[in-house]
């Protein structure tokens, strides 16, 4: 998985939305998700990021990129619920669903840790995360293969002393992916995964590690072998795993 090489038009004819595509992960995910053919929804709170994704998927004449600016802090069921109304008038189904989206929090023992903090990190790392991909659903079932991709972490499988709600989250996170690919393996053609990308040289990355040099860390191209295997047809019988974009050392 992580040396694959994705065929060019793997994503040929196929629709993928990636929340969090303004930068970092999910930026470069929509990249390379358009480069191999799919037409991108870009997800993320602010439309001038969105805006530059998009124009560098133009620039490359990828297929034509859509954007959807939402605040996952503040989304209700009633918005995902407008949102995929509005996306099954303009596509016939999607394809796949990156849910990269993601808030640190921060990192403080848990007795002492912001309240207002922890319900902001749960809206948009858990909350958000089930409410959009319970929406999406019906359109995910018009396809003939199609992939969810849940965004894990390390200290969603082990807690680590400091890491609050976002540890607390991603082990809900695990859960979710483990509950929804049983359920939907048996009434659809949905599988659904979690990936763990490690340290990657992002700008969450630098807030929970200000003193760590990002030149020592993978960038987030180098992971992508991953993020299109689990999106293409070559993982069609993968289902229910959390995977390590990163080898262990």
């Amino acid at each position: 998985m992580l040396d694959y090489e994705a065929p060019k038009a793997l994503l040929e004819g196929k629709t993928v939305l990636v929340t969090g595509a303004g930068d970092g992960i999910g930026k470069e995910a929509a990249l390379q998700y358009a480069a191999h053919g799919a037409t991108v929804i870009l997800l993320g709170r602010t439309p001038k990021k969105l805006e530059d994704v998009y124009d560098l998927i133009e620039e490359q004449g990828y297929p034509q990129p859509a954007i959807v600016p939402i605040n996952l802090e503040n989304a209700n069921e009633h918005d995902y619920q407008e949102l995929a109304n509005t996306l099954s008038t303009e596509f016939p189904q999607l394809d796949g669903l990156l849910l990269n989206a993601s808030v640190l929090g921060t990192r403080t023992p848990l007795s002492d840790y912001d309240s207002e903090t922890f319900e902001q990190v749960m809206k948009v790392n858990v909350n958000s995360q089930f409410m959009l991909t319970q929406s999406l659903i019906p359109l995910l079932r018009n396809s003939n293969s199609a992939s969810i991709i849940f965004t894990t972490s390390t200290v969603g499988r082990k807690a680590r002393a400091f890491w609050g709600a976002y540890s607390i989250s991603k082990f809900a996170t695990e859960a979710m992916m483990q509950l929804f690919s049983e359920e939907l393996a048996q009434t659809s053609n949905i599988r659904v995964n979690a990936i763990n990308p490690g340290a990657t040289r992002t700008n969450m990355r630098a807030s929970a590690y200000p003193a760590e040099d990002p030149q020592t860390l993978k960038s987030p191209e180098e992971l992508m072998p991953l993020y299109l295997y689990l999106m293409g047809k070559d993982s069609e019988s993968t289902n229910g795993c959390s995977v390590d974009a990163q080898p262990k050392n």
